[in-house]
């Protein structure tokens, strides 16, 4: 991955991370730190993930690309709102 790719995926990760957390049904019991935080994490295993596949260079947008970034961000959102989210009494 090359520094621009990182940079990137950075910041298309901070609205991956808000996409993911809206696609979810319910209540999420996470803070949006958290939230911001799974989305970049996703957009760089996605990346990674695409470029193993060799699906990360297309010409125009690479829609494969952002939809591994989003299923990794929503998976990401559901785990750690089941395991650490904000517990009510």
């Amino acid at each position: 991955m090359e520094i621009a790719g990182f940079f990137s995926a950075i910041i298309i990760g901070l609205i991956i991370g808000v996409l993911g957390r809206l696609i979810l049904p319910g209540k999420q019991n996470l803070s949006f730190l958290v939230t911001l935080a799974v989305g970049v994490v996703a957009a760089i295993v996605g990346t990674l993930l695409a470029g193993a596949l060799d699906v990360d260079d297309t010409s125009g947008v690479d829609w494969i690309e952002l939809g591994l970034q989003l299923a990794f961000a929503v998976a990401g959102v559901a785990i750690l709102d089941r395991t650490y989210g904000r517990r009510t009494h």
